[in-house]
């Protein structure tokens, strides 16, 4: 198969979920196609016979399935009724019948487009549902190597255009190919000769619309990589806005985004100039077709070696059957440019998940003992080549007792947050293991590890929903009293409750409506009400005052009671009562210990508490 083509045979895989619209949608193209046929193989023998061009048979015809002989039979049957009836009369019925045709036609037609509208809507319902399950079970580092627009554009502009360019092509595809099977084979019928004067033009059209779609692909792909590239400048400055503001960028952004706007048009202004091409050359090449056969049958009827009506039903049929092959033409690059787009949203369907669960993978009902690194190391490919690592952990070996809280510290850099990323599974060790209470982590059920752990980030992930859904995204099945609690421990209850709507307030976009503070303090009643027994402090207080944060602090330290708890902070306060606390430095770890015994060692450690900077 044609390697541009692959991406679209996979969208038409997905036709296998259809297969009942799909055989309907058939049948009734070829109900449509047929009873086209049928009016005007009804029609034109009546008119040869009522202008009185040909004769009919003085005797009943033996009925054969070759032209002359189908004619003669029809002419004769034309005659019988003709002198039963009368010309009028006559003509009466074989117009009723030519309707009949006609009306049956239309709603074979329209049948065919009312089982063709759940296949269309259908397979691009699916392939979305594939994306973001795809996007949602994807690691972390994906995420990393990619711009959140260019994803985006794949969810929303890649997967309209494939809906557009490739999906509605469907009807194209199975009603055009139909109609030129049956058309030809009635041409072929006919007159071979005349049919062999088209199939000479063939070769040279089919090369010259594969020239045009190779090059319309091309272009479909560097436009829609360029729009992804629009999508992840846009992006960026809405995410960025204020650092834009405060350094009076604004006009530099919007000549960046006008160059890149401008490229993409000009691309696509080439797209659609090669996909237009294709109609008008396939009506030029059809009409030189259909000159020749005007002068070679013209000839025959001359020479009494076809009948004129013969030659009039060919040439009628003929030309019906060029608007299905430039419908062809058409639907063909249409599905050329769909299959940038569908290249690139199977480029997200088919990213290596890497964090693979095993079949029969282990619950993790409870934690009960201790969590363990062994020997773990862990690097990351470099963005500007793939062939190199980027080392950021080196054989790092750390014990976390239940109940036990472990501090981490160290410059920025150092490995910290990725060494507590590796606990949850965001990412697995390139080397080493990590296991809990005798369990490789590898080994065990995703979900169930992860119901064991909550995170409190130093980034205030939020959504767009009521501060009470926000509080209960881990455990929606708890009542408001519940959620309550967790509020209040978090010391958040109060401000909440002078909030507009109190715990059922709209909080915006990733929280915007709220402070720093507040966000910080919902964040941190999310991983209360979870109630996990492993808690992942990643700066769990850096958006706070120091009024809110020595109430969050307390409010932690109590959560942190009888858990085994992993905490990165870059303030003394935060991890001087820490159990043990663990000093990393350009990933490895440099030294152990509780605040007091590190101080006395005059290392790295008592260096960082000097300069009061752990982050």
């Amino acid at each position: 198969m044609n390697k541009s083509l692959k991406p679209i045979s996979r969208v038409f895989s997905y036709l296998r979920f259809f297969k009942k619209e799909v055989v309907l949608n058939v049948g009734f193209n070829i109900l449509a196609v047929i009873f086209n046929l049928f009016s005007f193989a009804m029609i034109i023998p009546f008119v040869e016979l009522f202008f009185g061009l040909t004769p009919a048979p003085e005797v009943q015809p033996t009925l054969a399935l070759n032209q002359k002989a189908l004619t003669d039979w029809l002419l004769w049957q034309l005659s019988v009724y003709q002198d039963a009836w009368g010309l009028w009369r006559c003509l009466v019925y074989v117009s009723l019948g030519y309707l009949a045709a006609v009306l049956l036609s239309n709603l074979c037609r329209y049948l065919a487009l009312y089982f063709l509208s759940p296949i269309r809507n259908g397979i691009i319902e699916r392939l979305r549902n594939d994306v973001y399950h795809r996007i949602t079970i994807l690691p972390v580092s994906f995420f990393g190597r990619q711009k959140k627009g260019d994803i985006i554009s794949r969810l929303s502009n890649d997967l309209t255009d494939v809906e557009w360019s490739v999906v509605c092509a469907l009807q194209s595809l199975i009603k055009d190919p139909i109609n030129i099977i049956v058309f030809a084979a009635t041409l072929l019928f006919i007159s071979p000769l005349l049919f062999g004067c088209f199939l000479l033009i063939l070769p040279i059209f089919v090369f010259l619309i594969g020239k045009i779609g190779n090059s319309l692909k091309r272009s479909s792909v560097k436009g829609q990589t360029q729009l992804g590239g629009l999508f992840a400048l846009l992006e960026e400055s809405l995410s960025n806005i204020r650092i834009i503001k405060a350094f009076g960028k604004e006009e530099r952004r919007q000549q960046q985004f006008e160059q890149a706007n401008a490229q993409y048009a000009h691309t696509m202004v080439k797209v659609a100039r090669k996909r237009e091409a294709g109609s008008p050359l396939s009506e030029v090449l059809g009409t030189v077709a259909l000159v020749g056969i005007l002068l070679v049958g013209g000839s025959l009827v001359v020479k009494g070696k076809m009948l004129s009506s013969v030659f009039i039903f060919f040439v009628i049929i003929f030309a019906r059957l060029i608007p299905p092959v430039q419908a062809i033409v058409k639907a063909y690059n249409s599905i050329l440019k769909g299959s940038a787009s569908a290249a690139r949203i199977f480029e997200i369907i088919d990213a290596d998940e890497q964090i693979i669960e095993q079949p029969q993978a282990f619950v993790l009902c409870n934690f009960e003992h201790s969590v363990e690194y062994r020997d773990v190391s862990f690097a990351y490919r470099s963005h500007d080549d793939e062939e190199r690592m980027v080392p950021v952990l080196k054989h790092i070996n750390l014990t976390l007792p239940k109940g036990k809280t472990i501090a981490l510290v160290g410059p920025s850099g150092s490995g910290k947050t990725t060494l507590a990323d590796l606990l949850p599974r965001f990412y697995d060790p390139t080397e080493g293991a990590i296991w809990i209470d005798g369990h490789e982590l590898r080994t065990l059920n995703i979900n169930s590890l992860r119901q064991q752990i909550a995170i409190v980030s130093q980034h205030c992930i939020l959504f767009n929903d009521t501060v009470a859904n926000n509080i209960a995204f881990g455990r929606p099945d708890l009542s408001r009293e519940q959620i309550r609690h967790a509020a209040q421990v978090a010391f958040a209850d109060q401000f909440i409750q002078q909030l507009p709507q109190g715990y059922d307030t709209i909080i915006g976009e990733r929280g915007l409506a709220l402070s720093g503070g507040q966000r910080q303090r919902i964040s941190i009643a999310r991983a209360v009400l979870k109630d996990a027994s492993i808690l992942i402090l990643d700066e769990a207080t850096s958006a706070l005052d120091a009024e809110s944060e020595h109430e969050v602090q307390q409010a932690l330290n109590a959560l942190l009671q009888g858990r085994t708890s992993l905490v990165i902070a870059h303030r003394l306060s935060t991890i001087q009562n820490a159990h043990e606390i663990v000093v990393l430095k350009e990933g490895v770890i440099v030294e152990k210990g509780n605040h007091f015994s590190l101080i006395e060692q005059g290392g790295e450690y008592k260096r960082l508490v000097e300069m009061q900077q752990f982050n």
